[in-house]
């Protein structure tokens, strides 16, 4: 399949975004949502999973955090790799197929061990989704353009959470959790089919500056280990992926307990986990995401520093409404506690997102990204869920009715530590405009 540009001239300047763009970003938005669903299933349904299964917390962490991170992020470094020498649209068509079949699988697990395996399964198909998505989503929007695009893009995370306890709690309580999985990863091998039917390549820098198109044509193209150490030796691009790692302690270690504790503490049923926690999710995470996007272009345009001081501030604004969250006695008001840090909490990834984009060169931005997607999410998805299921099974001997509680407040010092981290990023940033991508 041919290169192909997505729209606009490639001079970089203008900022006009065609049809084609705009499907493309929609195709691929639907299936990170199908991404996200998939992989947020089992959190979802983690009670009656845990009913049938007899699992620790422990275990349902460490499902949702070290098996399924290990391979999720270390399959993507060379994924990213490949994606950069070869046909992106083809890499996240592949990827979508295999964690699609994988869930399907894990709706058939009939023991801890099968379904460690199957989730592994789900991290090496979705290893393939995202960095090459970002990288196309780059080439198919101008700068000045790639926040908003990425914003909405980013919407594939609370779509597919929101979608997955809405649909997936509703086919559990109507047949079972094994159902769900079924059902929902078989939509997403359809959805697999779609992409390569539909999008087209666009081509590599086309809608970047006049030195950006020159080093997309540069004969001396960035190998593997020069992108890597490039990105790890790039103050800015580390400290952003390291902050990005302590806030998804938060994001994941709550997020995949979330419905657990509202059921198994505060009284929440599943019929209605299906409706009201899938509209908190829906309309605080989604409208937090999307107008993070906006918010970042528009400082952006200032200062690069905006990169790091909104998720600052977003995540300090957070913080109280997630202890109030924590200490809620009942599901209604653990609720409306719980949609401030729903919105706020996910301000940082547009804008890591973005950051990364505009800062390294087009023919390394898929690799680039798979980096700050590793760094991150080993930190955040390793460590988030694995410790707060850790953490309630050590309550639990002494507080078996609120060990979840517990484990919720020991992840608050992250919070001050991804707010500390973020600042350190700020202090390091010039003040001077940030206009176009740096090559």
């Amino acid at each position: 399949m041919k290169d192909q540009a997505a729209s606009g001239p490639a001079t970089g300047r203008s900022t006009r975004v065609g049809a084609r763009a705009w499907v493309t970003l929609g195709i691929l938005c639907f299936v990170y949502v199908l991404n996200f669903l998939d992989r947020q299933l089992l959190s979802i349904l983690a009670k009656p999973i845990q009913d049938e299964l007899h699992l620790s917390d422990s275990q349902l962490g460490r499902l949702g955090g070290i098996y399924f991170a290990l391979f999720y992020c270390l399959i993507a470094i060379p994924v990213g790799w490949l994606a950069d020498k070869t046909n992106r649209v083809r890499v996240v068509s592949v990827a979508c197929g295999l964690w699609s079949l994988a869930t399907i699988t894990c709706g058939l697990s009939a023991n801890y061990p099968q379904l460690v395996v199957s989730r592994m399964a789900v991290g090496v198909g979705e290893a393939g989704g995202v960095p090459p998505s970002y990288a196309i989503i780059a080439d198919c929007f101008p700068s000045g353009r790639r926040g908003a695009a990425l914003g909405l893009y980013n919407l594939g995370p609370p779509m597919g959470q929101a979608l997955g306890i809405a649909f997936g709690a509703s086919i559990a309580v109507a047949f079972s959790w094994r159902h769900a999985f079924v059902v929902l990863g078989g939509i997403g091998v359809i959805a697999a089919l779609a992409v390569s039917v539909f999008l087209r390549e666009p081509r590599r820098g086309g809608l970047d500056s006049g030195a950006a198109n020159v080093a997309a044509l540069d004969p001396l193209k960035p190998g593997f280990m020069a992108t890597v150490v490039m990105f790890l030796t790039n103050r800015s691009l580390l400290l952003i992926s390291l902050a990005c790692g302590a806030t998804q302690i938060i994001t994941y270690g709550a997020g995949n307990f979330t419905t657990l504790i509202l059921m198994r503490e505060k009284g929440m049923t599943l019929s209605e986990v299906a409706i009201y926690l899938a509209l908190v999710t829906a309309i605080f995470m989604g409208g937090g995401i999307f107008v993070s996007g906006r918010v970042i272009d528009h400082f952006a345009r200032a200062s690069k520093r905006a990169y790091a001081i909104i998720p600052a501030l977003s995540l300090l604004a957070a913080a109280p409404l997630f202890l109030g969250f924590t200490y809620a006695r009942s599901w209604p008001i653990a609720l409306l506690f719980l949609a401030g840090p729903t919105a706020l909490n996910y301000f940082y990834l547009s804008s890591a997102v973005t950051f990364v984009q505009e800062e390294v060169r087009p023919d390394q931005r898929v690799l680039s990204g798979a980096l700050l997607l590793l760094v991150m999410n080993l930190i955040g998805m390793g460590v988030g869920p694995t410790f707060v299921g850790a953490m309630s099974d050590v309550f639990r001997a002494s507080h078996p009715h609120n060990s979840l509680q517990l484990a919720f407040l020991s992840l608050t010092p992250f919070y001050v530590l991804a707010i500390a981290l973020f600042a350190v990023l700020a202090g390091t940033m010039k003040p001077a405009a940030a206009v176009g991508a740096k090559t």
